[in-house]
């Protein structure tokens, strides 16, 4: 018995023993999650003038196309970032004293956003010398449109843009590419001209 005990124990060392590995041994963890790499075109702009009221400066990596949905109005246009599956979507609006219900619209259809963000930051715009004023919704998160604003110069004119992906929205994976468009959206703000 005590022979059939001392057997039972060595066998226990040995199995224990072989099961150890030394240090070389190779551990394996699972990979970590990964995006495709993004090669960012050179940034470059021409010039944007329809049969519209206003103008502007637009990248030439982008296309712009006139929106031909059933609902759209004269002067709304689709600025389209193929190579990102993005669009800006442009909607003009002539003002006849009621620039106030496309401020609210305005802000309502961007606080649509407030549910999957994390944050909104509002950038006022005011460039006197062109008469375009306006703001800018930065809004951060997994929301639908990264990016929102409102141009006008409160009497004649009201411009408002949403930029849109046709893709899940993730905010960690879309972060540089919605970075990279934002400056596009800025100069075009920037060199907006009204008729």
């Amino acid at each position: 018995m005590k022979r059939l005990a001392l057997s039972a124990l060595l066998i226990l060392f040995v199995t224990l023993f072989a099961s150890c590995g030394d240090d070389d041994d190779v551990v394996y963890s699972p990979k970590p999650r990964g995006y495709m790499r993004i090669d960012f075109p050179q940034k470059t702009y021409t010039h944007f003038a329809a049969d519209c009221p206003f103008e502007f400066d637009i990248p030439t990596y982008s296309s712009m196309l006139l929106n031909t949905s059933k609902n759209a109005e004269p002067c709304w246009y689709n600025l389209h970032f193929n190579s990102f599956k993005a669009t800006l979507h442009l909607s003009y609006k002539p003002v006849n004293n009621n620039l106030a219900k496309y401020l609210d619209d305005a802000h309502e259809i961007a606080n649509k956003h407030q549910i999957k963000a994390t944050g909104v930051d509002e950038i006022t715009v005011v460039r006197d010398s062109a008469k375009v004023y306006g703001l800018i919704f930065d809004i951060a998160g997994n929301a639908a449109s990264p990016l929102q604003f409102y141009l006008t110069d409160s009497t004649k004119h009201f411009l408002r843009g949403s930029l849109y992906f046709n893709a899940v929205p993730n905010a960690d994976s879309l972060k540089i590419v919605v970075d990279f468009l934002k400056k596009d959206v800025l100069n075009m703000i920037n060199t907006t001209k009204w008729k």
